[in-house]
């Protein structure tokens, strides 16, 4: 395994990719962010991580008790900002909280100004228009508008690489039949029937994913045709084929490598597209849930508080370095794969 993970191609392909100083950096920044992300409830949360209360240690984050765990008087969830169980906490122990004490849909009531209130020290980004903290929704529907692109990313591909693999390997009436299906397909109204099917169904983030790869899986499938169109007929291909293999092996053994070199440099430009798809239906209000931190919900903030600019600033310029980071490491991607490249 370690003589194919540093084979010369693929050092070769590393040091491409590390020579992209743009993609490199912004693959770092990427992953910073998705890894803060990935760790929203320790980063913005309206419970803390740990409590001490006398001998005993708890998780709030983690798992639930009631405030009689915490001296109160009631067997019911606990309200970490309620004063009365604030001052036992500190009187028999201590809380550490994480570094904001906001959850995405944690109401500050404690604020006196209206609502949205701009940025602060309690409130970095400032508050939406029922007083949540926009940083720690951002961080939230940051989570949320990357997990949903991968999953739409993976699935959609193998799908279409699927696909395509099969018009492309057997040709014949086999490619003119399916293409002439995508056809149809892909000439429908796209945006309509995403919004008649989004109104029909409960959203969520199943729902959705379900809806978008219906259309979505073709963004491989041309460009895996054309790779199994040109490979099918090279020599080494006849020669497996002349000593018997299956057909599916060839495909799989000899034929897809190739095809998945364009369509590795071609996947962070489909996840940005996936990840806008998103956007666009939480703005129109037909994505997540209502009340679900998402990046276009924020959008929609700002373009109905337009005397609030901070949230429609927030909104932009975290989609827009998002979706900047994703293309910079496309480039390297694509300089990575690229035969002719040298660094």
């Amino acid at each position: 395994m370690k003589n194919v993970i540093l084979s010369p191609l693929n050092k070769r392909r590393i040091a491409n990719f590390r020579a992209n100083k743009r993609g490199y950096w912004s693959l770092v920044i990427f992953a910073i962010l998705f890894v803060i992300c990935l760790l929203a409830e320790f980063v913005a949360n309206d419970k803390p991580i740990f409590v001490k209360y006398d001998d005993n240690w708890y998780m709030p984050i983690l798992s639930d008790h009631p405030e009689t765990a915490y001296g109160g008087d009631f067997d019911v969830e606990t309200d970490f900002y309620d004063p009365y169980i604030l001052g036992k906490i500190n009187e028999h122990g201590f809380a550490i909280w994480p570094p904001i004490p906001f959850s995405y849909d944690t109401i500050d009531f404690q604020m006196r100004e209206p609502q949205p209130a701009p940025p602060s020290w309690r409130h970095l980004l400032g508050t939406d228009d029922l007083g949540r903290d926009v940083l720690a929704r951002l961080i939230y529907g940051f989570r949320i508008s990357i997990l949903f692109g991968l999953a739409l990313t993976a699935i959609s591909s193998v799908i279409g690489i699927a696909a395509g693999a099969v018009q492309g390997y057997f040709g014949g009436w086999v490619d003119l039949g399916a293409q002439r299906v995508i056809e149809i397909w892909s000439g429908l109204p796209q945006l309509f029937i995403l919004i008649i099917l989004a109104s029909l169904f409960a959203p969520g983030f199943w729902t959705l994913l379900f809806i978008l790869v219906l259309f979505s899986w073709m963004s491989l499938t041309g460009l895996v045709r054309a790779e199994f169109l040109r490979a099918r007929n090279f020599e080494y291909v006849r020669a497996a084929r002349a000593l018997g293999m299956t057909d599916a092996r060839i495909m799989y053994r000899h034929v897809l490598p190739n095809a998945m070199v364009a369509t590795i440099t071609f996947l962070p430009f489909v996840l940005n597209g996936s990840i806008v798809a998103l956007t666009s239906l939480d703005f129109l209000g037909l994505g997540m849930p209502p009340g679900s931190p998402s990046l276009g919900e924020l959008l929609a903030q700002g373009k109905n508080n337009l005397q609030a600019p901070w949230l429609g600033l927030t909104a932009f310029f975290a989609i827009a370095v998002m979706l900047s980071l994703l293309i910079f490491i496309g480039e390297a991607v694509r300089d990575a794969f690229d035969p002719r490249k040298t660094f």
